[in-house]
């Protein structure tokens, strides 16, 4: 859920131009810094880095999921000898020195990945010595025999055992797959680590628990932007979804003089940075714009402050390139908002924007007010002319657990390779990365259930029979900006693929889409 329920996002979400440099504080740099002091960096581009549309993939808060008594990955502790990798208290976004890094990068491994299993060994101490001893080397035998002792098919394995309470199977394939995962490795060995912790926190039934110790285990608000920042730059996903949505905004309101843009995820706001951009240079001169950005508790938090920054820093921007522009803060959850929260003024053109952060909103499967639904029918009584929606085209909301594993394990295989076509495997603030905006939502799909499971995401098709129910008809998106998103995948990687059916575009990684992005109206 949203920030009524203080469950924090790992925010894959918003970003600007993040610069590898040598000293922690310009490393992480607030996000609008740069914009403030000027307003040349929008056109740039800096090697690999691409300029900023923004992005946000949110990450959701949720969730690594654990006992108090088990130290997981996100519980690694800070001892009199050594500083925590990544920790709030590090007082850097980069460790210095490759012996230091390699230390650090040890310890994580190992409180992560160490015998925490108390629940497990209280299991294995009932049963009769023999007999466990019998069972233990059947299934070791088994493992042995497995080809070439393939990852992913031993994770499939233990999800399994785990879908089917065999608790014997699991403790057995768990210690197992804490001598194959880790945390530096290929893909697949990365984001075992992350599956890895989802399934044991779900053997010890701490989904529930796990939202209410996070907060004090985060990095620093700047640290966590800087890992935001570099997340948006290393995946093009972030940038898709902003570019098309922003192009179909463009067009919807190329011809009218007062434009109301509701953003249900203003983040850091900076979506809008080249879409005011855009109506700066618009013949005939730009339109009077007013956002209206509803919040989230971890953009709050990454940002630095409420929203009164966004605000400032966008009323900047639109001054510099002379464009009419106003800020409404509305403070609030998405599940709650009332058309009052939305300042909606006459005269207004609207548009609503949905960019990674409908699958956020309860559904009929959480609570019975269907808010997702809720929302579209609230939303489609304002009359708006345009309103775009941006989502990963991945199914966990109502599938069972064993299918929403094999879902989860497939699409973030396929955003885990894609990661390592930009950011080098030794880089030292990639395990930060994927650690804070990416293994969050890992476990939280795999360990949580109920309200405690914030990420919900279904494929187009669903979302597609929602806006229809709702009144919505499909709205065209613009050949243009469909020709600027290849150009731009072309800058990372040639496997990365784009692809338009059914009125929406589909940005995917080889044969697996990952995001879906369409508009309505």
């Amino acid at each position: 859920m949203q920030a009524s329920q203080r469950l924090r996002r790992s925010p894959m979400s918003n970003t600007l131009y993040y610069q590898p440099v040598q000293k922690a504080e310009a490393c992480c740099l607030p996000q609008f810094q740069t914009l403030d002091n000027h307003l040349s960096y929008i056109n740039g581009s800096h090697g690999f880095y691409h300029s900023p549309s923004t992005a946000s993939f949110s990450s959701n808060g949720s969730s690594i999921c654990h006992q108090e008594s088990q130290p997981y990955l996100s519980d690694v502790r800070q001892s009199s000898e050594t500083t925590n990798y990544g920790s709030p208290t590090s007082g850097s976004c980069i460790t210095d020195g490759a012996n230091d890094f390699m230390h650090k990068l040890k310890e994580l491994e190992t409180v992560m990945l160490g015998p925490d299993s108390d629940f497990l060994e209280s299991y294995d101490n009932s049963l009769p010595n023999s007999v466990a001893s019998t069972e233990i080397n059947s299934w070791r035998q088994m493992m042995e025999a497995m080809p070439r002792r393939d990852l992913k098919h031993v994770l499939i394995a233990c999800a399994k055992a785990v879908s089917d309470g065999d608790l014997l199977t699991a403790q057995v394939l768990i210690s197992e797959l804490r001598q194959m995962v880790s945390v530096s490795g290929e893909p697949i060995q990365r984001l075992g680590a992350y599956i890895l912790e989802g399934l044991v926190a779900r053997l010890a039934a701490s989904g529930s628990s796990i939202c209410k110790s996070l907060r004090c285990k985060e990095p620093a608000s700047f640290e966590l932007l800087s890992y935001m920042h570099m997340l948006y730059e290393i995946c093009p996903y972030f940038k898709f979804g902003y570019m098309s949505a922003n192009g179909a905004i463009a067009e919807a309101m190329k011809d009218e003089n007062r434009v109301h843009i509701i953003d249900f995820q203003i983040a850091q706001g900076s979506q809008w940075v080249t879409l005011i951009q855009a109506f700066a240079a618009r013949p005939g001169g730009p339109p009077h714009i007013r956002v209206t950005g509803i919040d989230d508790s971890t953009s709050a938090y990454a940002r630095g402050g409420g929203l009164n920054i966004v605000g400032q820093r966008l009323s900047k921007l639109a001054k510099a390139f002379k464009v009419p522009f106003e800020f409404h803060a509305a403070a609030i959850s998405g599940s709650d908002v009332q058309v009052e929260n939305l300042g909606i003024q006459p005269g207004e053109t609207l548009a609503v924007n949905f960019a990674f952060t409908l699958h956020h909103i309860p559904d009929e499967s959480v609570s019975t007010e269907n808010h997702r639904d809720g929302l579209l029918r609230m939303v489609k009584n304002l009359n708006p002319k345009v309103v775009t929606l941006v989502e990963q085209e991945s199914n966990t909301n109502t599938a069972a657990f064993f299918p929403r594993f094999l879902e989860t394990l497939d699409y973030y295989t396929a955003m885990f390779e894609s990661i390592d076509m930009t950011l080098p495997r030794g880089h030292k603030e990639r395990i930060n990365v994927e650690q804070h905006c990416l293994a969050r939502d890992v476990v939280n799909i795999i360990a949580c259930e109920g309200i405690e499971r914030v990420e919900r995401h279904e494929l187009l098709g669903k979302w597609k029979s929602r806006f229809r129910m709702a009144g919505f008809s499909p709205y065209p998106l613009s050949s243009l900006v469909n020709a600027t998103i290849k150009r731009l995948l072309e800058s990372y990687s040639d496997k990365y693929r784009l692809e338009e059916r059914d009125g929406a575009l589909y940005l995917g990684w080889m044969n697996r889409d990952l995001v879906a992005s369409c508009a309505w109206k």
